[in-house]
């Protein structure tokens, strides 16, 4: 069984939103990688910690290399791994909630602004494990002018912490609000 939170000399946070945001991303386990296989269905490539965990202790976002042990470049730096999250996430997207997003963007540009701000923060933080050239400016989920995937913007929220991400924290909200997803209690 993955480590939980009480094996660890306090490196998460209950935020929030009820995520379990970790403080100082831990070093993945045996059993972490075990539980990524089970969720992911293939052994995960370029995992350097897990950035976000389900209360029961099992990952929930992983924070990923820039490049791939294969050598190509990988601009999603944190990647959903929790099934329930994921088929929340997809369940949105497929009913195109992404569209509502970019019209609120293009009509608010408060939302636009933090949004422009998410995008450098992501930046900021893969530029921590370094930045291939390929990907240079790029971040993840559409950002900084569009909406294009909720994995990728959730994960940034459950990663670096509520307020961070506008339209992650959107779609948090999104999950819990329609009984899709909710970090607060595992539905590993």
């Amino acid at each position: 069984m993955p480590p939980t939170s009480r094996d660890r000399e306090d490196p998460m946070i209950q935020d929030s939103t009820g995520a379990h945001t970790i403080t100082d991303p831990q070093a993945v386990t045996d059993a972490d990688v075990e539980a990524l296989r089970q969720q992911l269905g293939r052994v995960p490539r370029g995992v350097v910690a897990i950035a976000s965990r389900c209360v029961c202790g099992r990952p929930t976002v992983v924070r990923t290399s820039p490049r791939l042990p294969d050598g190509s470049p990988f601009p999603t730096s944190y990647y959903l791994t929790h099934p329930a999250a994921v088929k929340g996430c997809s369940t949105l997207e497929a009913e195109h909630l992404m569209e509502d997003y970019n019209t609120l963007l293009a009509e608010d540009p408060d939302v636009a602004a933090a949004y422009a701000a998410a995008h450098e923060d992501y930046l900021a933080r893969r530029a921590e494990l370094g930045t291939p050239e390929e990907i240079d400016g790029v971040s993840a989920g559409g950002m900084p002018t569009r909406v294009k995937c909720l994995h990728a913007l959730l994960g940034h929220t459950l990663a670096a912490g509520p307020g961070t991400n506008p339209i992650g924290d959107r779609t948090l909200d999104v999950l819990r609000e329609r009984g899709l997803w909710d970090p607060a209690r595992c539905s590993c």
